[in-house]
């Protein structure tokens, strides 16, 4: 059989990654914070007699989109969303650092900030614990602030200072749990320059329209390699019937 098959059989493998890849980044379309994943991939000559012009497709670095969503005021206090660039810190359940921009928190029963996944907030001196019966505000420096619920409106008292911080992008890579962790596994420090807005959360990264096109185009693709695997088996079945009849 033609060993153009193998070359055609390599690109509709990485054509249904790449497929699976966009079905991923939909259903993460409404998803706060979220980066849509980005696959990589390139050509690689096979080198061998007769076969200078045959390529393989072979998996590259797999990214992500870093640029950032669109902010929506919520108006809940326990929201808040990184504008520009920068990342909060979590804490992962083996205790290193995590790095997210889904800022839709909460407070658990011993009174620990929280992600909505169950992961603590991380602030400059660790995780951060709310008093009961306050009312928050969180500054656009990260600080968050408190006035009780109980007495007449006073002093508000701070509570703590979220971390943030801003790591070089090419420097991050996405984790199981759906953050993002540094690819040396160091622990980049607070960054002062990194904002945020309280009150409001960042909307996911996905174009919809565009992942669409996208999947309509791969499909495209898949047949058109599956019209390669079919000429390479034509061209199998007349080389056959030649040589029958010599």
């Amino acid at each position: 059989m033609d060993r153009m098959i193998y070359t055609a059989m390599t690109g509709a493998k990485h054509i249904l990654e790449q497929q699976a890849t966009t079905a991923h980044n939909l259903a993460n379309a409404t998803s706060t914070g979220f980066k849509a994943q980005v696959d990589s991939f390139r050509a690689v000559p096979i080198i061998g007699p007769g076969l200078p012009t045959r390529t393989f497709v072979v998996d590259s670095t797999v990214g992500a989109d870093f640029n950032a969503g669109t902010i929506q005021h919520t108006g809940r206090e326990l929201d808040v969303a990184v504008q520009g660039k920068g990342w909060l810190v979590v804490q992962r359940p083996d205790g290193s650092e995590g790095y997210t921009r889904n800022g839709a928190l909460q407070i658990n029963e011993n009174g620990v900030l929280q992600t909505t996944n169950g992961m603590s907030v991380m602030g400059d001196g660790g995780p951060i614990s709310i008093p009961p019966d306050v009312a928050i505000t969180i500054a656009k420096d990260g600080t968050i602030s408190s006035v009780s619920n109980n007495t007449a409106p006073g002093a508000s008292n701070i509570i703590g200072r979220l971390k943030l911080v801003n790591p070089e992008e090419s420097t991050l890579k996405r984790s199981e749990e759906g953050l993002f962790v540094t690819t040396d596994g160091s622990q980049p420090a607070a960054d002062a320059n990194v904002s945020v807005v309280g009150g409001a959360l960042e909307s996911s990264n996905v174009n919809v329209v565009d992942a669409m096109v996208n999947m309509i185009s791969l499909a495209r693709q898949f047949e058109m390699q599956m019209k390669l695997v079919q000429s390479a088996e034509n061209n199998a079945n007349k080389a056959s019937q030649l040589f029958n009849m010599s």
